[in-house]
């Protein structure tokens, strides 16, 4: 059960897209259509040779010309139901000759290299999606499958590549309603089933059957972006568990990569994914997995996305409740603490991490051992200052640095009790009240951000006088969040909390700070006001919540 006090982390984790920088792999544009057309024309091996030869001009040239004579070739229904056709009679074609000749495959090799050549003439269905509907009429999905599973890789990757291209969200977008006949239809004939033992067979050291896997994840991408409840069936059919085995292997490539934006894309779509990842070690897959960076940096631009991926699994991960105490039993807790303390690349988002693994109710027990193996040392320098290259806060935005930061603090003094919790306290006296010090002014900084906000919205409302509706509301708290609304939110909690804990010093100073600055601590009674008010009254932890808060408002 995820606390409304932090949603606004868990909202932006769940709309998280990942990059797909290294999907297909670097090529020019020329390059990329000659391929397609190479599939589709069947273009033979000399005449692949003789292309490879060219200039840059001349394959330029040879591209718009092929181009020019597919635009001749028109695609309509007849012409689906005779390329299905084709397909079939040489799929039987071959499937006899391999029975007859099994012992000889040079009898039947001629015929696998025909039927290749047929698949490849299918790829130009995907310039055609609102022909789909009539290919899965005439049975191509059926085909398909078949072919997935022909003993032949050459033939099982050809289908891979023609199910990765019409599947592809750039097409699909273009005629969405005939794109889900297509999709319901190899749902039906459990499709994730059938890719798991595609990719299960292929031998990535072989370069061909490597793409051949990097297609095979594209295709489950497509499909999970079309119709997001097949992310379930991952796990039921097993294609889950296969990709936190590939995250193990040490070694870095671009399948590796792609292997944590699919696993994360599946976390992010599917509640049960998230629910059932710790029952099958996924928890410590992935620490093991990030443990590797903890006194290292990624190698690679493209290794260091692959890090940031994993952390995102493991915050998605972390929002089912039971995966909280396997990361807590996994040492996650004090892998985070590692992160923080050496200041390699994974240091912002194990800040992250730690966000959501103390946060709520279930995060009372991290929160212990957060306090108990000496968390404190490694947080309080991430408070005290904010490093001031982007590169150095891991691409988190000076807000995002300082949201994660002070939403950690104020999980501990929400989750914390007796010593652990007088332990916290007692950083805030440290060094003559620095810390009190720096909470002030992170306090008075965004306290003067929203203020700002507020007043191009007063204006805003000025101009639109009665037009203001409920979306342009939105918009306007939108603003005020843009402008830090929600870290003003953690600061001034914490300020409560220090205020109202017995340590006479400590409220002492925070009015002392405010007084010099012409301030008081209205201001801060008002942001938690209103932030009780979003609270509702539901009741559950957020109700003892808006109690507490109601209750030390009281205080001062």
């Amino acid at each position: 059960r995820i606390q409304i006090l932090f949603e606004m982390n868990v909202n932006e984790l769940l709309d998280f897209q990942p990059s797909h920088s290294l999907k297909r792999g670097p090529s020019d544009d020329a390059d990329d259509i000659y391929e397609g057309m190479f599939k589709r024309k069947a273009v033979d091996a000399p005449q692949r040779k003789k292309y490879e030869d060219m200039t840059d001009e001349e394959r330029l040239n040879l591209v718009m010309e092929l181009e020019e004579d597919e635009k001749g070739e028109d695609l309509n229904e007849t012409s689906v139901k005779q390329m299905v056709l084709a397909v079939e009679k040489k799929c039987a074609k071959n499937q006899e000759l391999r029975i007859k000749h099994s012992d000889v495959p040079e009898k039947f090799m001629e015929s696998e290299i025909e039927l290749h050549v047929e698949i490849g003439k299918c790829l130009i269905l995907a310039t055609h999606p609102e022909l789909y509907p009539m290919f899965v009429e005439a049975g191509g999905v059926k085909l398909i499958l078949t072919l997935l599973s022909h003993d032949n890789n050459d033939i099982v990757i050809g289908t891979v590549d023609l199910l990765h291209e019409v599947t592809d969200s750039d097409v699909v977008n273009e005629s969405q309603e005939e794109a889900m006949v297509l999709v319901r239809e190899l749902s039906k004939n459990r499709i994730i089933s059938v890719l798991h033992q595609v990719i299960e067979k292929l031998d990535e050291k072989n370069e061909d059957e490597g793409k051949g896997v990097h297609n095979v994840l594209g295709i489950v991408e497509n499909l999970v972006e079309i119709d997001p409840s097949l992310a379930d069936q991952t796990f039921k059919e097993g294609l889950l568990v296969w990709l936190l085995n590939r995250i193990k292997t040490r070694s870095f490539d671009a399948n590796k990569l792609y292997t944590s934006e699919v696993l994360a894309i599946l976390l992010q779509s599917s509640k049960s994914n998230r629910d059932k990842l710790g029952s099958v070690e996924g928890i410590d897959i992935l620490l093991q997995s990030l443990a590797l960076y903890k006194r290292r940096n990624p190698q690679t631009s493209e290794e260091q996305e692959m890090m940031h991926n994993l952390f995102d699994c493991l915050c998605l991960s972390l929002l089912a409740p039971e995966n909280r105490d396997i990361f807590l039993k996994g040492e996650g807790v004090e892998l985070m603490i590692l992160m923080l303390r050496e200041k390699k690349m994974s240091r912002p988002p194990a800040l992250k991490v730690l966000n959501f693994a103390l946060q709520g109710d279930e995060g009372i027990n991290c929160c212990a051992k957060f306090i108990d193996v000496y968390g404190l040392r490694s947080l309080f320098p991430c408070f005290m200052k904010t490093p001031g290259k982007k590169a150095k806060r891991g691409g988190f935005s000076e807000m995002e640095w300082s949201e994660h930061v002070t939403s950690i603090i104020s999980h501990l003094l929400r989750n914390a009790s007796g010593s652990l919790l007088q332990r916290v306290m007692k950083k805030f006296t440290e060094d003559d009240h620095l810390k009190v010090d720096r909470l002030i002014e992170l306090h008075l900084y965004y306290l003067a951000r929203i203020s700002d906000a507020e007043e191009e919205i007063s204006r805003e409302r000025e101009r639109l006088g009665d037009d203001v509706d409920d979306e342009t509301e939105e918009e306007f708290y939108l603003k005020r969040l843009d402008a830090g609304l929600f870290t003003l939110q953690r600061l001034d909690y914490i300020i409560l909390t220090v205020s109202t804990s017995g340590i006479a010093s400590i409220a002492q100073r925070i009015r002392q700070l405010l007084s010099l600055k012409g301030e008081s601590l209205g201001p801060v009674k008002d942001v938690m006001r209103e932030y009780m008010e979003s609270l509702g009254d539901q009741k559950d932890s957020a109700s003892e919540e808006k109690q507490n808060i109601s209750h030390m408002i009281n205080q001062l």
